[in-house]
């Protein structure tokens, strides 16, 4: 799960966001501030992994607030002001969304946050688990597709998609397959090609150079076979 509050002197823009955020499972409101000073308290009080930060508010500025924090969560900017783009990112937010922001250019939001969050994780250097992600939004066809992680079998690069194999379908997808790897936990995923990206729990069989995943035939590239002999080690 990851933590977010909302920070925002628009009430509207608390409803806005949280009903966006009622889509997607993996999100937990942790609380709604109304200004900064409110925001310093809730994040003194519980760990928190988001914030939706809104710029321009009273006494002390979205971009201000940010400068106080020695150890800032994720953070997206939630403004209608585009002239401030710049020094957000220099501040290392994760996204910057001009308000009134569609629920595709959101999701895109979440997934980078999504993949920080995952990487941070496998860097030893934060506290959410390898596996704690249970599931993932993915573009394709006009729709955004909640996928559960544990139903992939295995993803197939094509150019700058991917195809996602799962149990019961495929779907191409809007994102790289290296976009993906990180995005996934490296506890349960396995690059075993530069095409190619499997869920070690689905694989049946090993043999030579190919591994098979139901009726599916992987090819294991020479540079990831060192990988797989180790899989097969352990």
């Amino acid at each position: 799960m990851i933590s977010y509050i909302i920070i925002d002197d628009e009430p509207i823009a608390h409803r806005i966001i949280e009903g966006y955020c009622e889509h997607l499972p993996q999100l937990k409101k942790a609380g709604n501030c109304f200004n900064a000073f409110e925001a310093m308290q809730l994040l003194n009080e519980q760990q928190i992994d988001l914030l939706f930060l809104d710029i321009n508010m009273p006494r002390l500025s979205g971009l201000s607030f940010i400068k106080t924090l020695s150890n800032p969560p994720e953070i997206i900017i939630t403004t209608a002001y585009k002239d401030h783009a710049l020094e957000g990112y220099e501040l290392n937010v994760c996204d910057y969304l001009l308000k009134p922001f569609s629920f595709e250019r959101f999701m895109k939001a979440i997934n980078k946050v999504s993949i920080n969050i995952t990487s941070l994780s496998k860097n030893g250097t934060s506290t959410p688990d390898d596996i704690s992600l249970k599931r993932i939004f993915l573009k394709g066809n006009k729709r955004h597709h909640q996928i559960d992680i544990d139903h992939i079998l295995f993803i197939e690069a094509c150019g700058n998609y991917s195809k996602v194999v799962l149990l019961n379908e495929s779907i191409v997808c809007h994102e790289k397959i290296s976009t993906l790897e990180h995005m996934l936990p490296s506890k349960k995923f396995l690059r075993v090609h530069k095409s190619f990206l499997v869920a070690l729990d689905h694989i049946d069989i090993i043999e030579g150079n190919r591994i098979l995943i139901k009726q599916h035939k992987i090819p294991v590239g020479q540079t990831y076979k060192a990988a797989i002999n180790h899989l097969i080690k352990h």
